[in-house]
């Protein structure tokens, strides 16, 4: 697979040219890096230096001995993994984060002379199972890479990232359906640790999919992959958040990659093809109340699955969730079904209900609850959350001076 190639030097180039080269991965890998390799070294170089040092692509490249495209790739890579930020960008800078470290685990050390030890499998190649919990109970937590936990729910008699990673391994596309805030992306941060997201919106653009010239830190022009290709390249799964806010022009792009022929031409750049590595997935998030989410029939039709993803108002009272606040939510969502009202408390309200009331007492997080729900339906939710409560209950707001 064809790597970012490094451009000549063009200061004052006011248009990019494209590279005439070889590509990267010819001239810096030869074949002998394994997957991931390349990004650990940088990693490790990240956060070999003093805290917040900040590293140019030339300085690593002369550090590491590796092309400036190649170097700049996998520096945009890390940062698309949240495991290095940029902080510059005439020229290119690049700083660790907390993550940084763990990344740079991953550098092979050097191995002593003699034959050599067969390498090891992409990590892609690897499909995490879930987390169980004593036989014949529920499954456990599932640890999101941020971190936090996402408790599994009930999909085909499955735990729903079981789900998800079997329909993963049977190559079979997915879109995730229902209100923002009902958990579509934890589940499939859950079930994918592997995943690179693209937030969608009416300003995505091919480039954004596929890649685009970036100027270097020499005034001249690299081409840069985008996720697309990254995902295709390393075998990774392919969050489209917001597909539906995509211009179904864009993802026409997208469309080769995912059927029999598994494979995109980088027009962009000199035409090349880019095929598909295995593990390669696509999966896609739609929110069918926001404005301007358009599910087209060319989209649909790529998805075999779509699941309709609801809030589960039973996990928000085993997270101990304010049990009036939880009573409020599913009489909503009771409204909202029969088309009272065009809007209800999610999951993530919810927990962000609870948040409010430990800092700021229970009374403004009522009253906050309020104050967020679309002006057409604040009226109806005040009404409800003052039945509950048993007083008059308004929008979060200023008080008199103090």
């Amino acid at each position: 697979m064809t790597s970012a190639a490094q451009l000549s030097p063009t200061p004052n180039s006011a248009t990019p040219n494209p590279p005439t080269g070889p590509s990267a991965s010819t001239t810096s890998v030869n074949g002998k890096a394994r997957p991931g390799e390349l990004r650990a070294r940088i990693a490790k170089a990240l956060v070999g230096g003093p805290p917040g040092a900040q590293f140019s692509v030339t300085e690593l490249v002369n550090m590491l001995g590796h092309s400036g495209g190649a170097i700049g790739n996998a520096c945009e890579t890390l940062v698309r993994r949240g495991e290095a930020v940029r902080v510059g960008f005439n020229p290119r800078m690049y700083r660790a984060t907390a993550t940084t470290a763990a990344a740079a685990a991953q550098a092979t050390a050097p191995r002593p002379p003699g034959p050599a030890p067969t390498p090891p499998a992409p990590p892609s190649t690897a499909r995490p199972t879930p987390a169980v919990g004593p036989p014949g109970g529920r499954p456990g937590p599932v640890t999101r890479p941020n971190g936090q936990q996402y408790h599994p729910r009930a999909l085909a008699n499955l735990p729903d990232v079981e789900a998800l990673r079997r329909l993963r391994e049977a190559g079979v596309p997915v879109l995730l359906y229902g209100p923002p805030g009902t958990g579509k992306t934890s589940l499939i941060e859950a079930a994918f640790p592997d995943l690179i997201t693209v937030a969608g919106d009416g300003d995505t653009t091919v480039g954004d999919l596929i890649g685009e010239y970036t100027q270097d830190q020499h005034g001249g022009y690299e081409f840069i992959y985008g996720p697309l290709v990254t995902a295709m390249q390393e075998g990774r799964a392919l969050l489209l958040d917001d597909a539906t806010l995509i211009s179904p022009k864009v993802l026409a792009a997208l469309y080769p990659a995912m059927d029999g022929r598994r494979q995109i031409q980088v027009k962009a750049h000199k035409g090349e093809t880019m095929t598909a590595a295995e593990g390669f997935y696509v999966i896609a998030g739609h929110n069918p109340g926001v404005h301007g989410a358009v599910l087209t029939e060319a989209l649909a039709s790529r998805f075999s699955v779509q699941i309709q993803v609801g809030s589960d108002y039973d996990l928000a009272t085993a997270l101990k969730i304010n049990r009036t606040a939880v009573r409020i939510a599913r009489n909503l969502a009771t409204c909202q079904q029969a088309g009272e009202v065009g809007w209800a408390p999610q999951l993530r309200e919810l927990i962000a209900f609870q948040k409010i009331a430990d800092v700021l007492g229970a009374e403004a997080a009522f009253a906050n609850l309020v104050g967020i729900a679309p002006l057409e339906d604040r009226d109806t939710v005040a009404e409800i959350v003052t039945k509950a409560l048993g007083k008059p209950v308004s929008a979060l707001s200023l008080g008199r001076q103090l």
